[in-house]
């Protein structure tokens, strides 16, 4: 029996439970260290690792001292949760109590998922239609542009092109963002860039539900646009780091960071490779960045913003006062964006000059309403617009993402999509909304901000809370036809859902459906976690399973990790075991994913007696299935195939014939690695006849491919051909690379043993160009050995 460390009573190691934030389950972690008398630092290190040996993890993968240092660190936004829960073992190794520690980690983990949740692109936002002076800014952007590697070699630096990183900053709204994407575009129209990456990273933004960027999460949108696959992309921060910088090389690169929160934020994302121009805006300086150039953007002066108003008023008369436009500019004190947001609004007048608007805000102010710039113009603009505009600006302002459609605006104002599209536009035109992408849109933070509280004084409750449901609804919808689309031979294995009147995007075709999930992936996350945290478990739960072979196929384990952790957590709230069970199975996939085994078994030691309980043999069978993909992983061949025959019986007893595929595929590929050819062809001939029937062309392409493989081994090489030439057509016709360069590289192997020489010489160099734009070492290294195989063979 353990004693208190301060002499009083014995008492239990801490509870992890109340713990709702990395801090406080550090100070748990602290506590429980305490606890169990307080062993060294060494000590704890030697104990995870002799766990660690014990789990059969190989000797590079032990912990060092410094990193279960770190475990008990505060002020971090990530943490190893693998090693907290070895740090735990190591000080109470007591089965029940780690099932606690595993689900508090979980949830201090889901604090931080929104931060994860980034849209990047590949190009800058739209130029604004007018811009006014900024001329001494932009001409020193160019200069230090021309260091970097511009298209007239005259202009470089004598050492070759280098990397530049420019700081703008000043006060919100006075136009950082304007000047950098419409100094981005001048230099990218000028030829002095072949490559554009933009993100906002969200410094700034007034809702606590749309937290500062993650940077790991940024550098995994980057490497996707640069070509990198997703199962590629390498997990830690500065691995992610590393590959993009290594993606960059060669290219000529201008990337614009917007809206950064501080240096932390934006150092990660700092490639300094040659070639590349980093431009960062911020409302603070950043002082503590090395850059070239620091740019403190300030109000325009008093002829700047009046020559905005003149240039985007053309169509409206002065009126009687010739200093009209000075007298505006004065009551929007200079700041850019309150001079666009009257702008707008004053073109909407129809019969105002501009001598009337600048008397009524002379009115306003002399009466003390709303006389600070950004506040009054918005009011202005927004007290004049029609009743449904005001409510959808209102209505977007509580959005759980970053920003939507003309189809999640519809199901927000409960109207059709081309009547939400025109408010858009109304919108946009006045400047209350931005297009960062076209057709899609969203808000400055603020006027988020300002529409937020015009939204809490004006909606019931009851309001919100309906159209919030609306828009819930239709991303579930959505996301469910979008999946019927891309995997209609899987959607019995889908969350059924209640019936719903057609509505939404138009996603019968597969390519118009993946293009839908993949510009809806980060608002999808976001309204997961939304609806989970505030009252609508249900569709979280459903979303979650919805979503789940989209993102496991699309190699999104961090948002996999994300949806699934608040799907369980939703399912015990609504007592919901089935679903509970479907989350922690669904978990566990991406725990494999990621190399972390042991926690992938536990979610499936808990699964599966939920799944038996409720008599889900379906469920049954996945987690049985899953067990053994988790043990093929660290060759336990024996009981991997022990379990996928386990799961085969399921399967086939309650007819999931996709289930009794996917399990045969498996099965084969067990039986390949253990040297029984013969059992393997027939497993994938079976799973091939099934995937046919199904019209399942991924798993045709992969059965075929794996038969392909087996007959190489087997030096049948005319049937090999037979197989790999329809997957390799199949791969292509679904677009999955990673699939097409491993059937090129089998070809080659096949035609290599017809003593095809030249054939396979070409078909390897496809496989090893294809395996080094996606980034598949395995496959690279496959292809360079056959190549060299084939000319040592021929005297070359």
């Amino acid at each position: 029996m353990k004693a208190d460390v301060s002499g009083g009573p014995a008492v239990g190691p801490p509870d992890p439970g109340p713990a709702h934030s990395l801090d406080e389950l550090v100070g748990c972690l602290r506590a429980l260290k305490l606890w169990a008398g307080d062993p060294s630092y060494e000590t704890i290190t030697r104990r995870v690792n002799e766990q660690w040996r014990a789990d059969g993890r190989p000797a590079g993968e032990q912990a060092r001292r410094g990193t279960v240092v770190d475990c008990f660190k505060t002020g971090r936004r990530r943490i190893n949760g693998d090693l907290v829960l070895a740090v735990v073992r190591a000080l109470h190794d007591e089965k029940s109590y780690l099932a606690h520690w595993r689900q508090a980690l979980r949830v201090s983990l889901a604090e931080t998922a929104a931060a994860a949740q980034v849209r990047v692109l590949d190009r800058l936002p739209g130029d604004v239609g007018t811009f006014i002076g900024r001329q001494v800014e932009l001409d020193r952007l160019r200069r230090l542009a021309a260091v970097t590697g511009g298209p007239d070699p005259a202009t470089r630096g004598a050492a070759g092109p280098g990397s530049g990183l420019c700081v703008l900053a000043g006060m919100a709204g006075v136009g950082k963002t304007q000047l950098a994407v419409h100094a981005g575009q001048l230099l990218v129209d000028e030829g002095r860039f072949d490559t554009t990456l933009f993100v906002d990273l969200r410094g700034f933004h007034p809702d606590p539900g749309q937290p500062p960027a993650e940077p790991a999460a940024v550098l995994d949108g980057f490497l996707r646009l640069l070509g990198m696959s997703g199962h590629e992309i390498p997990y830690g921060l500065a691995e992610r780091a590393a590959a993009f910088r290594e993606r960059l090389a060669g290219r000529r690169v201008l990337i614009v960071l917007d809206n950064a929160a501080g240096v932390a934020q934006v150092r990660p994302l700092l490639p300094r490779v040659a070639g590349t121009l980093t431009l960062v805006t911020s409302r603070r300086r950043l002082a503590d960045l090395d850059a070239e150039l620091h740019l403190d953007i300030d109000l325009f002066t008093p002829d700047e913003a009046e020559q905005l108003l003149i240039r985007s008023l053309p169509g409206v008369a002065v009126g009687a006062d010739p200093s009209a436009h000075r007298r505006v500019a004065l009551r929007c004190g200079h700041l850019p964006l309150a001079l666009s947001v009257v702008a707008g609004q004053m073109a909407t007048r129809a019969g105002w000059t501009v001598t009337d608007h600048a008397d009524r805000l002379d009115e306003r102010h002399r009466h003390r309403r709303l006389d600070t710039g950004v506040e009054l113009a918005l009011h202005l603009s927004y007290q004049h617009l029609p009743e449904q505009r005001q409510t959808l600006l209102r209505r977007m302002a509580v959005h759980p993402g970053a920003d939507l459609d003309e189809h999640g605006a519809a199901a927000l104002l409960d109207t059709d999509a081309a009547t939400a599209a025109a408010h858009l536009r109304h919108l946009a035109a006045e400047y209350l909304v931005q297009q960062p992408v076209a057709g899609r849109y969203a808000l400055h933070d603020l006027v988020r901000a300002y529409a937020g509280e015009r939204g809490r004084d004006e909606d019931r409750p009851a309001d919100r809370h309906a159209a919030l449901t609306r828009l819930l609804d239709h991303y579930l919808h959505s996301a469910a036809a979008a999946m019927d689309a891309l995997y209609p031979a899987e959607r019995h294995r889908r969350p059924p859902l209640p019936a719903r009147s057609p509505a939404g995007p138009r996603l019968e075709k597969p390519r118009a459906a993946l293009r839908w999930l993949d510009a809806e992936r980060a608002t999808l996350v976001a309204v997961c976690v939304h609806a989970a945290r505030h009252g609508w478990p249900q569709h979280a739960v459903w979303l979650a399973g919805t979503l789940y072979a989209y993102l496991d196929n699309g190699g999104y384990p961090g948002d996999g990790i994300t949806v699934h952790t608040e799907a369980e957590r939703a399912a015990r709230l609504l007592g919901d075991g089935v679903a509970e069970a479907t989350a922690l199975t669904n978990l566990a996939v991406v725990c494999w994913q990621l190399g972390r085994n042991p926690e992938g078994v536990g979610h499936l030691e808990r699964a599966l007696p939920l799944f038996r309980a409720a008599g889900d043999v379906r469920g049954e069978a996945r987690v049985l299935g899953n067990l053994g993909v988790l043990l093929m992983s660290v060759g336990e061949w024996e009981r991997c195939c022990g379990y996928h025959e386990l799961a085969l019986d399921r399967f086939v007893q309650i007819g999931d014939r996709v289930g009794e595929a996917n399990t045969l595929t498996n099965l084969g590929a067990a039986h390949e690695r253990q040297g029984r050819p013969a059992a393997a062809i027939e497993q994938n001939s079976r799973a091939l006849v099934i995937f046919r029937e199904l019209r399942h062309l991924g798993g045709e392409a992969t059965a075929l491919n794996n038969l392909g493989d087996t007959y190489v081994t087997l030096g049948r090489f005319a049937d090999a051909v037979d197989c790999y030439e329809p997957a390799l057509a199949l791969f292509r016709d679904i677009g999955e690379r990673y699939g097409e360069t491993c059937v090129l590289n089998g070809l080659g192997r096949a035609l290599a043993g017809q003593g095809a020489r030249d054939e396979a010489i070409a078909r390897h160099a496809q496989a090893l160009a294809l395996a080094t734009e996606i980034d598949r070492p395995e496959e690279q290294n496959r292809a360079r050995r056959a190549l060299a195989e084939l000319s040592s063979s021929a005297g070359d």
